[in-house]
Parts: C-alpha cells; structure tokens; sequence
C-alpha cells in the first residue's frame, strides 16, 4: 500500500510490493510552446550541485532484492513539475504545504521500472523513492518547479524503461518530464507533460514510458505487462459518468446537441446511426434525457463538457481562448449585444454602417454592458477604445477590402474566391451537359438543369459549348443535389431564404475564371414542378443587381457548405475518431504514436467546446448560417458522401478533375488551372508531409511483414473503421493495411487533414468572411420577380432590398466576432515543423531527429516559394490592384488573426 504524509507505518521494512496496478493514459508527449526554455532542466542535469536534496534513508527508498551493496549504483532522478501562472490565495497555500511534504519526501512516489524481468515477481525489475529536497532551486519563472528522487540501483537492475507515480497530495499536478543523470554516462528520459491524478480520486498509479519507441514485438521483457495494462485502463468500459480527472477514452453519437428538457424547440435528433450516420465523438456519459432517453443530458458553460484530463487546454490557451475569446464571446458579448439591439434587430440601411463597425466600432449603451472588462478581448480581434463612458468594439479591417473597398462587387473576386478564398474545395470541372441532378425526380422535379448550352455559348463569345468541355474551360460549383433536401424546411424558418444553387465558371485563355451562370433552384410545388431560375451578369442596372443578390445567395450556400461540411465535419469531427483509437490502441512507446501524436494537440476540447456553443441546438452555427436549426442534419446527409481514401489532397484533385496525373510534374499531379493558389501550396505540403511520414516508417517497419504483424496497429485501423466510422464500416474504399506504403498513404492523410487542409480553410474565416457583404453566411430575402409586389420596391431601392437580405446587424456583429474569434491563433499555437527547444527529448533516435530536421527545412524551402509565387505578376488569383497574397499555407505564423500559418492540429 502506498504511504501518504505523516503515514510512517508503512515505511517499515524494506521489502518491495509487486508493482502497482495502472491507471492513466499512455503518456503525452510534451510538445507543448511553453514560455521556459529546455537550459533550465539541462542545467540541473548536468551539475549535481545545483540541486539540494537530503540523502536517502532506508525509509526513503526499497528494491527488489534488497538493501544495497557494493556493486549498487547511485543515480538521480530530477522531477519538473509546472504550477499554474496565476494562483488565487488558497492555491498558493496548498502549493507551500505540497513543496513542504515533496520537500520532507512524502508527496510524490517514484517507482523505477527496468525493462529486464526480475525472476521472482515475473515483472519488470523496480525499485522506489519519495522525491526530496525542501525548496526546490528558484528557476528563472516562479511557476517551474524542480524536486530530485535518489536511487540505489542493483548492478543487474538494467535500463530504466518506464516509471509509476503515486501522487500523494490532495490535488493533481502537472509533470513535465522526469531525467534520470548520468545513467551510464547518458541521462533517460521520461517525457511526459501530464496531469498526474490525486490518489484520493484513484489509487492507481500513473505509468510513463522513456523516450525511446518500440513496436509491440519490440517491446523489453519488463515493460510488456505495463504496456499492456495501460492500454487497457485507457479505454475504459462504456459504462458510468466520466470524471474531470480521468484519462478515459470511448465513443458516443452525438446525442448532446439538443436541449429537449428546456425547450421542445431546442430537440435535435441523434447523429450517428443506420437514420443519420456520423462520426462518433468522445463520450463522456452523462445521464439520458429526462424528456428523451436517446438523447444525453446537456451541461451549460461555464461547466467545461469531460474531455480526457490531458486534453484540456494549457493555461495559456486558456487565457487566450477561454477567457480572452470564445468563452467570453459567447458567455457576455453576444447576450449584451442582443440586450442592446433586441428592440431595434434591423438590417444594414447603407454600406456606411457597415463601415462603421470598423471605423467607429459598436457601442455598448447600458451601464451594465460595460462590464465588459479589458480582458475580454486580446490580440487584434477588437480594438477596444474607452470613450465617453461608452464600450466600443472596433473590428480590424478584414483583408478582402483592406486594400480595395470595392473588391467584392466584381465576378472576378467572386470567381477568384473559389480558388484561393476560404473556401476553395467545392470547384470541379463540368464534364459534360446537360447538367444532371441524382435526386429522386418524383420527389424533387425534372433531374436537367435550365442552364442549357444555348445559355452558356451566349457567354463563350464564340466558343462552342463542346469545345469549352473538351479544352476543359468549364467548371462549377455545385450544391444543388446537398441543399435541394432541405430548401423547404429552411425557408419555413423565420427570417430564412434559400435556393439550392449551382454556378458555371469559364476559364479564359488569358488565365482568368468567371462566373456565366447561376441557377438557384426551389423544391417542385403543386403549379410547378420546376421552380428553377437562372441568372446571367448582364449590362443593364435591373439585371447587375439582379446578378449581385444571386451572387450573394451563392455565398450564402458556399459558406454553409464550407462551416457545416468542409471544416466541421471533414476536419474536426472526421479527425476525433482518429484521435481516441490512437489513444485507445497505441501504446505510447508506439512510433506511429509518437508522430501522430502532435497533430492531436486540442482537438478534442474545441471539439466539447463546439458542441456546447456552436453546433448546439440554438447555438451560434444555427443563429448565424442559413441552414438554422437543420445545419448538422445537412452535416450529417453530406457525410453519406464522405471517403476517407478522397480526403488525400491528390485523390481530392484529381476525383474532382482539378488536376491530372502526371508524373513528370511536380508531386505527379498536373494542375488544370495552374493558377488554383490552394491546390498549388496544398501539394507542396502534401508532399513534404509524405516524405517525412515515409521515411519514419520506413524506419521502423523494416521487414516486409512487419505492418501485418504490428497488433497495436491493426487493432487501431480496425477501430477506426468498425468504432470511430461505425456507420462507414463496411464500405469497400477503405485503404487496406497491409503495406509500409498502405500506412504511409493512411498517415499523410491524417496529418494533412490536422494541419494543412485545416489551416487552409479556417484562418481565412475572418479575412474573408469579417465583411458581410462578401460572405454572407445566410439570406433573409428571396430574389424579387417581376410578379412579385416586392419587385416595385427593389426597382426603386436596390440597394436596400440587397442590405436587408443580408443578415441584421446582430447576426453580423454576432457572425464578425466567431469568425475572428475561430482564425486567431494563440501565443502557445505549435506549427507544423517546428519544435520548441524543450522538446528535443520527444523520441530517443538520432536518424528520427534528423528526419525531422529535413521535413522543417523542407518546409522552410516551401515557405520561400509560396513568397515568391505571390510576387509573380502572371498569378492573377495571387498578385494584382488590391488583391490579397494567397498566405493561408505558409507554415510559419504570429499570434493573432494573421491569414497564415499551419498549426500541427486542430487547436482552433
């Protein structure tokens, strides 16, 4: 049994318990930007002197075979531990009596686990020892802490291969790593950037495995009961209510979304399933519904959703996000804006006001408003301007106009947009006509578009229809057959109007894309079966605005496609499967663990965050985007579509006939239109990625059955297929794996869809989307026809019949300040090929380290090149009067709302 402070019964004696049984989860790698650098454990490491601990007594310390002799070895372990920045007065009290107890030895115990089989217990060697020293030496930030354990080693003891701590405090703390010195002649590490539990929450120790990987045949005879029984603990047994301390990972629908018990209209159905098939979430077990069973029973912010203990945001991201962004955004700025504008909700009468939401900023009226402290908002999100007792939200200019106002009225930007805008994923080539609908005609009209080749030659300027098709010069962005489902329900909400929407682009033979052709459709009626309409730019002033508010209903579409689909559903959710099977199935000493393991950073808490503020029946998604209360059944039916083997950018291309295969071309892909800013920087990532993910697996899987034979990594794809993808489960386009290449393939995928395909279509939310009239995110008005009494008053105002189908002025303050808050980067943000000093610990192979070394300046090189492309004057899509530089896949980045950088994961 464990001793706790002041429990000296237990010291007697100087046998060793069998080792105790483990809790936890494998450990997390620290890859985490902290604001102490790597020198200050490396200087306690390599001068015994600077650390000031009490010499070890026979209470302090037992092994198995006994007390020690001659031939023992002494050696030093060096515990860092990281307090939090900002303490209130109670946590500095029990932060003095925790350094009292470590200081006296009767706070945290060590236990040594070699990776040699001692004979007698059957398990890995061991010995054990409280950490000790009174006050650790001061280091250079108060909130980094360092306590030493001495050992008495056998001569026969072997390599330390793993440790068990036993936290004998009242609270958890967090461990950055534990070093053993001079360890014949090298010190080991044990990485670790974990939150070790209490034992009064659970007794069981945590266990946390040296640096240096090995697949499960490779695993030392001493460590292989550890690895296994670890894995087992992590993954919990379906059952129960999860806990803040627990490191549990298991799978749920998504049954959270709804609010049945508070408001009939807040129900939503269950994602997940035959009826609406879903990625599974994180579970977290919370009791059922009292009104329906099938759902899980909601928990209100501030209450944090569970996440696995280590999931959580550091301090500094939550600074940051939880306090400085999101949370505060969601917890003061939006219920004081509707206070304010609750009596007066109106639509933008004039371009000038919305000017002024940058110019002069938003004013808070009430007393009570300005409760709104400095604090709330950080970075370049808001400027915050005190004037007159009066709280102004000022928001930054967003890119798209900062250097033309007027950039967004013309077919040009609107084309452009579709290749290097926010959302630059839905462009394919038109392959041939008539354009065809899927959908059931019975239910949903004739299947033939009314954009008919007579239409299109009329904008070809004398080029045949056919011939555009076989030059490949016509291309479209179709949500017609995704939105047409759903038309009906949307436009009976209030304050809703949509069309399903298809757009035709031509490509010139001067290099330039433009919009011919808009169709918007509506479901078939009992006078028509075929309320379709198409639009055409036109010359006369009836026909331009006409043309501009189709435009805007297409931006409407594509920003709801690009929110609901394309980043929550094919990065966040597609990725929280991956992330709970790599926890529940690979060891931590797994290497295919340790290279996923950075681009998982996060991903879970934003994901709990999102389905508590976001997502959530009533919540900020369903206020702001057209699809309202329906936005994640839309998620879910164009899930139905989703593949993993297309979520590969060069499988993504060329499925959408984007690109071609060439081998002579760079990454063997030939772009279609070389101009496509993502697709050209997208692949450059892609194969930097690629280069990287092969060459560590080719070091590690050298046999040629080695993948087959890797249980941990089978039993992880079959779970991500068969658990994570249930209701994908016995789809044939699964990759098989069974090749180092199969994995290879499987693993670029992921790690592109964390950081690459993630960054490239969500930092740019705000630079695109911060100015309403560009990126409407819903549409309040259908467009006027002639035999409609609205017509008359479009005729006589356009302007005001295309400002009040946009969103009111809460709607876009609302949409302005998420779409801000989801494209800022925190100050702790880890990018994609770089590694904080400390880190350099994370894996123990010297060809692994140089490996990465090649892939960030790989990266390095791409950076050069994505700078280059944007000052070559023939890259229209790139450079010009007042055009933005296409940033969104440069690897490096500031903190802020940058339009840039690739993060390792989905942090945001």
């Amino acid at each position: 049994m464990s001793a706790g402070p002041g429990d000296w019964s237990t010291f007697s004696g100087t046998a060793l318990r069998p080792p105790p049984r483990l809790y936890g989860v494998p450990v997390l790698l620290s890859f985490s930007r902290t604001t102490w650098s790597r020198p200050l454990v490396r200087a306690v490491i390599s001068d015994d002197k600077a650390v000031e601990s009490a010499k070890t007594s026979p209470l302090d310390q037992k092994h198995s075979n006994g007390s020690s002799d001659s031939s023992s070895k002494q050696v030093k372990a060096v515990v860092t531990i990281k307090k939090k920045m900002k303490e209130n007065i109670t946590e500095k009290i029990e932060n003095q009596w925790e350094m009292l107890m470590n200081g006296i030895g009767r706070g945290i115990l060590i236990q040594l686990i070699s990776e040699e089989i001692d004979p007698v217990t059957n398990s890995g060697k061991s010995v054990e020892a409280f950490v000790r020293g009174w006050f650790p030496k001061p280091q250079e930030h108060d909130n980094i802490l360092q306590y030493v354990a001495d050992f008495t080693l056998p001569s026969d003891f072997g390599r330390p291969g793993a440790v068990l701590i036993t936290n004998q405090h009242a609270k958890e703390f967090h461990l950055l790593e534990i070093v053993i010195q001079d360890f014949d002649g090298v010190p080991i590490y044990f990485p670790a950037n974990t939150w070790i539990h209490s034992r009064n929450d659970n007794p069981e120790s945590r266990i946390i495995f040296r640096n240096q990987a090995y697949l499960p045949s490779q695993t030392p005879p001493g460590l292989k009961d550890l690895r296994r029984e670890d894995l087992l603990s992590i993954g919990g047994n379906g059952k129960g209510e999860r806990m803040p301390h627990e490191r549990i990972y298991d799978y749920d629908v998504y049954n959270d979304l709804g609010k049945p018990d508070k408001e009939r209209d807040l129900a939503r159905p269950v994602l997940g399933g035959e009826e609406r098939p879903y990625p599974r979430r994180c579970r977290t077990g919370r009791p059922a519904s009292k009104i329906d069973p099938l759902c899980e029973s909601r928990i209100e912010k501030p209450h944090p959703v569970y996440v696995p203990r280590d999931e959580a945001f550091e301090e500094i991201k939550q600074d940051t996000f939880s306090a400085g962004r999101l949370k505060a955004l969601l917890h003061n700025l939006v219920p004081l804006m509707a206070a304010t504008l609750s009596s007066s909700d109106i639509p933008f009468t004039c371009f000038s006001e919305i000017d002024k939401l940058y110019n002069d900023g938003f004013i808070l009226k009430d007393d009570e408003q300005r409760k709104l402290g400095d604090n709330l908002f950080i970075g370049n999100m808001m400027k915050q301007v005190l004037n007159v007792g009066q709280k102004l939200l000022k928001y930054e200019i967003p890119a798209v106009i900062r250097k033309d106002r007027f950039s967004w009225l013309r077919d040009n930007e609107f084309a452009r947009q579709a290749l290097a805008g926010v959302n630059p994923v839905n462009i394919e080539i038109l392959k041939e006509f008539p354009i065809l609908s899927k959908l059931d005609p019975a239910i949903y009209g004739p299947p033939e578009s009314v954009i008919t080749k007579e239409l299109i030659e009329q904008e070809l300027h004398g080029m045949s229809v056919d011939k555009a098709l076989e030059e490949k010069r016509l291309f479209m962005v179709d949500f017609h057959d995704m939105l047409l489902p759903f038309i009906k329900r949307i436009n009976n909400l209030p304050g809703r109007k949509s069309y399903a929407s298809r757009t035709v682009f031509f490509y010139t033979k001067t290099g330039i894309l433009r919009p011919i052709a808009i169709e918007l459709s509506l479901p078939p009626t009992p006078s028509s079966n075929r309320n379709k309409y198409v639009y055409t730019h036109g010359h006369d002033a009836t026909t331009y605005w006409i043309w501009k508010l189709a435009k805007a209903h297409v931006c409407a579409n594509d920003a709801g496609v690009h929110q609901l689909v394309n980043h929550w559903l094919r990065t966040h959710a597609c990725m929280e499967p991956y992330i709970i099977a790599t926890h529940r199935q690979l060891s931590s000493m797994h290497p295919i663990y340790k290279l996923l393991h950075p681009h998982m950073r996060y991903t879970l808490e934003i994901n709990a965050l999102a389905r508590q503020s976001l997502i959530n029946g009533g919540g900020i998604i369903e206020a702001s985007f057209s699809p309202g209360k329906y936005a994640m059944e839309l998620s879910a039916a164009a899930y139905e579509s989703w593949r993993f083997d297309r979520e590969a950018l060069p499988a993504d291309l060329i499925h959408r006939g984007m690109a071609v295969e060439d081998p002579s071309a760079p990454g063997g892909l030939k772009l279609l239109i070389e101009d496509y800013p993502y697709a050209a920087d997208g692949l450059l990532i892609w194969s930097a990625i690629k280069e990287w993910v092969e060459s560590y697996v080719e070091h590690f899987y050298t046999e040629p059955d080695s993948v087959t034979s890797d249980v941990e990594l089978q039993a992880w794809w079959s779970e991500i297929k068969n658990r994570g993808h249930h209701d994908k489960r016995n789809e044939p386009w699964w990759p098989k794996l069974a090749t180092k290449e199969d994995l290879s393939g499987i693993l670029t995928t992921m790690i592109w869809t964390a950081s690459g395909q993630h960054a490239a279509i969500n930092f740019g939310q705000y630079p695109f989307g911060g100015y309403m009239p560009n990126r409407p995110t819903l549409m309040r008005k259908l467009i006027p026809q002639e035999t409609n009494p609205d017509f008359e008053k479009f005729m006589q105002n356009p302007q005001r019949t295309f400002l009040s189908s946009l969103p009111t002025q809460l709607q876009a303050t609302k949409i302005m300040a998420v779409q801000d808050t989801l494209s800022t980067h925190s100050p702790d943000e880890e990018y994609l090929g770089k590694m904080n000093e400390f880190h350099s610990s994370w894996i123990n192979d010297h060809k692994v380290l140089q490996m990465f070394d090649r892939f960030a300046a790989k990266l390095g090189e791409i950076e050069e090149i994505i700078n280059e492309r944007n000052k070559d004057i023939r890259l229209k899509n790139r450079t010009g009067a007042g055009i933005p530089p296409y940033e969104l896949l440069l690897p490096s980045s500031g903190p802020g709302v940058t339009g840039r950088g690739i993060p390792n994961s989905i942090s945001i």
